[in-house]
């Protein structure tokens, strides 16, 4: 069974050699992906061509794309390789740890299996926040948990290489997209403990830039906001055409808000099936949001009532806390039960195995 360990490098530095080094020693075959390095650090990565294949990029086309060149070349020249790992050029991740996963990879075909490290200890306050944040978006966006969403430590079966290669991202995007598609496809994922190394309080020697990068990695969760978002504005515009179209009377506002919901609602479907979920429209998803539309169209007009009728709210205020008050609960069932994403996160000491 042989073990390929692709190790994206930008301008990297001596830590480099000793990855390299032990990861030879181990008997794993190693692609070195110089994203765009400058020229200064050709002569490391011909030194380094000694013991394992150097790929190069020309200019600098992000660690997104340099693990995609890499796939591409295991795809096409080492047909014998049956696992695929995934580490850092920094020194970040220990070869050692690198090796458990390939194991783990190898023992559970077709599943993702993670390097989480702890965030306890002495972890630097950026790389803390930044997990907790990606986190959180990563929870809401995918409906499910990890413990550890920026790691760059992975490994899983070659029987995946072809599912990687989809996945759109150029840079560090691309991480957070793999653990979305993974969630989305319901393919299994496996976390495993790893040494937390940090080689000074900044984290200098990481290339990760906090806006740019950061921009890119949320992508994906402001594309699902801003689907709920502009459904609402379908709604609201609606709802004051029609309140101003329909002659006032014995229930004209529950009849405005009735029609408005209904077509925002067909409006707030396609968005979703095309945009959000990349699911094709289909009768049982149709259905399934066809019954939660009539249940928050009915709880939204018995709010909307409440507030505008026995609270004396004005109407238009009254619209929008009644949509903030049903947008979270909307958009849960939307997430766990009609476009429902994978649950198969799981530690490996939950199998009770030995780590």
């Amino acid at each position: 069974m042989e073990y390929t360990v692709i190790i994206p490098a930008l301008n990297p530095d001596e830590r480099l050699r000793d990855i390299i080094d032990q990861n030879w020693e181990m008997k794993n075959q190693i692609i070195l992906v110089n994203d765009g390095s400058d020229i200064e650090y050709m002569p490391l990565f011909a030194e380094l061509g000694e013991k394992c294949i150097v790929l190069h990029h020309r200019e600098n086309r992000g660690k997104g794309e340099a693990i995609k060149t890499a796939l591409r070349y295991i795809k096409s020249e080492l047909w014998e390789c049956s696992v695929i790992g995934i580490m850092d050029a920094d020194g970040q991740h220990l070869p050692e740890d690198m090796e458990r996963l390939l194991t783990e990879a190898a023992l559970h075909p077709g599943t993702l299996i993670l390097g989480c490290r702890s965030m306890n200890g002495e972890i630097p306050w950026r790389s803390r926040v930044g997990n907790q944040v990606t986190k959180m978006v990563f929870r809401m966006a995918a409906g499910t948990e990890i413990s550890d969403t920026q790691t760059g430590l992975r490994a899983f079966s070659s029987e995946l290489a072809n599912f990687m290669l989809e996945i759109p991202g150029e840079r560090y995007e691309y991480e957070m997209n793999v653990l979305l598609a993974c969630a989305k496809k319901s393919i299994p994922i496996l976390e495993v403990p790893i040494q937390t190394i940090y080689h000074d309080r900044k984290n200098r020697c990481s290339h990760f830039k906090k806006v740019r990068d950061s921009v890119r990695i949320y992508r994906q969760f402001f594309k699902f906001s801003s689907a709920s978002i502009s459904s609402f504005l379908v709604d609201y515009v609606l709802f004051v055409l029609f309140t101003v179209l329909f002659p006032e009377g014995a229930g004209f506002i529950a009849a405005a808000n009735i029609m408005a919901r209904i077509l925002s609602a067909a409006y707030n479907y396609m968005v979703n099936c095309r945009l959000v979920f990349h699911e094709k429209p289909s009768v049982k998803t149709a259905a399934d949001y066809a019954a939660l539309a009539v249940c928050i169209l009915t709880l939204n007009s018995i709010l909307l009532q409440i507030f505008s009728g026995a609270l004396q709210f004005s109407v238009y205020p009254a619209k929008i806390l009644t949509e903030c008050i049903l947008f979270a609960a909307s958009w849960l069932i939307q997430k766990q039960i009609i476009f429902k994403t994978g649950r198969n996160i799981f530690h490996a000491s939950e199998r009770g195995e030995k780590i």
